[in-house]
């Protein structure tokens, strides 16, 4: 049974809502919500204790684009967590493309970087003990209706990953929406190979779809969000691109509670929507459930970290 979850991301959008489904099961007993503003932290815990009438949730201030954040907040739980879901991310903010103090860029700090740590802190201090799941995206496999593209990577190489890492792969001139779906590629590969590295605990990276009600479009430039409020939100739930924030998180609460949903495995919508039934993304893209590209993406990512 899981009893005790950690949400990253917590304080709005997806976390928020996986956390108000999720304490509305009987089974659950504690969620830590993982949240970097304490202010906002303590605005979504009220919510939230509103909402599902439980006093359940705790606030644990974290960081996830600061590895040391990160590593403060593991020490300081008191026990175990039967789950974690990793969901914080999005597009980096309006800095995307500044280097951190580890040596890559903002938008794969808070993505990628800190969930590694925090995961593979949690697996060595023995205080995961079920699932972990991480908010993949389809853009890792590539969307043509939304204008994605597959990730174009010429070798695949721990060199290549590094340059997504700390952002030379793009060049002087980024846009954030170019950027992300590569780094939600590394993070897919990495949570493959973090499964085979732990076979005892169920590790799985679940899109949740193209969801409304997120914050994940809010450090876009002033005219995208424009295009993106006025136009998108009305016309992509006619093309199967969207569906509500309720539907997004209950995919993430689904893959926690169903074991048929199986550890290295990243699982999004079918081609080409961004709803519906979920199915292995590897079935898409074949390179993401190649263990060599897998592997080849976990050492990259290591390399930035000390």
């Amino acid at each position: 049974m899981i009893k005790s979850i950690l949400i990253t991301g917590a304080n709005g959008g997806l976390g928020k809502e996986c956390a108000r489904q999720l304490a509305l099961m009987d089974e659950t007993e504690k969620i830590y919500l993982a949240c970097r503003n304490e202010a906002r932290a303590k605005v979504a815990k009220l919510s939230l204790e509103e909402s599902t009438g439980k006093s359940i949730f705790e606030i644990v201030l974290m960081d996830v684009s600061d590895i040391n954040s990160v590593r403060s907040a593991v020490e300081g739980l008191s026990g175990p967590i039967d789950a974690l879901v990793m969901n914080a991310g999005g597009m980096g903010g309006k800095n995307f493309f500044d280097k951190t103090v580890d040596g890559v860029i903002q938008i794969f700090a808070v993505n990628v970087l800190g969930h590694v740590v925090l995961a593979e802190e949690l697996l060595k201090s023995k205080k995961l003990t079920n699932v972990a799941i991480y908010a993949g995206s389809e853009a890792a496999r590539g969307v043509r209706k939304m204008g994605m593209k597959q990730p174009n990577l010429k070798t695949s190489s721990v060199n290549e990953f590094e340059s997504i890492c700390d952002g030379s792969f793009f060049g002087d001139k980024a846009d954030p929406t170019v950027v992300y779906g590569p780094v939600k590629y590394i993070a897919a590969l990495w949570m493959s190979s973090l499964a085979r590295k732990h076979p005892g605990i169920r590790i799985v990276t679940i899109s949740p779809g193209g969801t409304s009600g997120t914050d994940v479009m809010n450090d876009l430039p002033p005219l995208m969000q424009f295009m993106y409020n006025q136009i998108g939100l009305k016309l992509m739930p006619l093309f199967g691109l969207m569906h509500k924030l309720e539907v997004g998180a209950k995919r993430f609460v689904d893959v926690l509670h169903d074991k048929s949903f199986k550890s290295g495995i990243f699982y999004g919508s079918k081609k080409p929507v961004l709803t519906g039934p979920l199915v292995d993304q590897g079935t898409i893209f074949d390179d993401l459930s190649n263990e060599t590209i897998q592997n080849n993406a976990d050492e990259a990512i290591h390399n930035f970290i000390k």
